[in-house]
């Protein structure tokens, strides 16, 4: 009985473990970043959590699809290599394939149902750039894919937005393109940590056809873009809440990429890579603590 409950325990950790858990929350709270910043009447808590929870569910699908797709890569990198998908855990199958198209398409659904279709459309979007445009198309052909991957946390910035109002607001539009430029000095420093496993994989990441140096100077350029712009909603009717953290987060995250470029060690790659957390996390805190407390009527 004992080993039984293990292995269901085994499967339930590893069914979770499959959607990416960690990365779809990043993406659920840049929905939530959305909608507290759009001005207007807010969802109601119920709708609103249904929203939140169907950009999750749809994130997972995404990240669920790119270890299904991605078994072979995944087998050739030490850090993937005990992903269900490679192990036999789960088999690379139709049923599979099915299940997480089903699953998406309920997020997609719940989204729309709970607010309004153009939430769902901007949910599905970055379900599909993630899963489809980065994973199937470019992953393994350009180091710029990354970049085009950036739009699936865009796009759910766009969904949390359009749930308040499907014309988005010059703040919501300015906090896209701030999530556009934050995913690859993110996903770069992880890169950069894992430069020997995409090399063996034949994965063309910035770290792997560039070095280390370059890819340091150009996350730092990224970081710098992002946290000036992050800057801008204060012209567009954001307070002193959010200000104080967007200059927060972006101060700290342009000071781990500087020690970065001075010194591109995988150390310092790790502290960037948390920096980029550290400044996501305020962003959103601060927009939260503007619609509560601020000047987001």
């Amino acid at each position: 009985m004992t080993t039984i409950a293990t292995r269901q325990n085994s499967v339930v950790r590893d069914a979770i473990m499959v959607l990416k858990p960690r990365i779809a929350l990043f993406i659920m709270l840049s929905a939530l970043a959305g909608v507290v910043v759009s001005p207007g009447v807010q969802p109601s808590p119920a709708r609103m959590l249904a929203l939140l929870a169907a950009v999750f569910l749809a994130a997972g699908a995404a990240g669920a699809f790119n270890q299904w797709a991605e078994s072979d890569l995944d087998s050739m990198m030490k850090r993937t290599q005990r992903r269900p998908f490679v192990t036999g855990q789960f088999q690379n199958n139709a049923v599979w394939l099915a299940a997480i198209v089903g699953l998406l398409a309920a997020a997609v659904a719940l989204a729309g149902l709970s607010t309004n279709w153009w939430a769902a459309l901007y949910t599905f979007l970055g379900a599909f750039t993630y899963g489809v445009v980065y994973t199937i198309w470019l992953k393994r052909r350009t180091w710029t894919s990354i970049i085009v991957g950036g739009l699936a946390g865009s796009f759910a910035v766009l969904a949390g937005a359009a749930a308040v109002d499907p014309q988005i607001s010059t703040t919501a539009l300015i906090l896209t393109v701030v999530l556009f430029l934050w995913t690859p000095p993110h996903f770069w420093s992880l890169a950069m940590l894992a430069r020997d496993d995409y090399a063996a994989a034949g994965v063309p990441m910035l770290p792997v056809i560039a070095g280390d140096r370059v890819c340091a100077w150009v996350i730092l350029g990224h970081t710098l873009a992002l946290s000036i712009l992050a800057l801008v909603p204060c012209f567009y009717g954001m307070g002193m809440w959010y200000m104080t953290c967007a200059a927060a987060g972006g101060a700290w995250f342009t000071w781990t990429s500087i020690r970065l470029v001075a010194s591109p060690t995988r150390s310092n790659a790790l502290r960037n890579f948390f920096g980029s957390l550290i400044q996501l996390c305020l962003l959103v805190v601060g927009a939260f603590l503007e619609r509560l407390i601020g000047t987001v009527a």
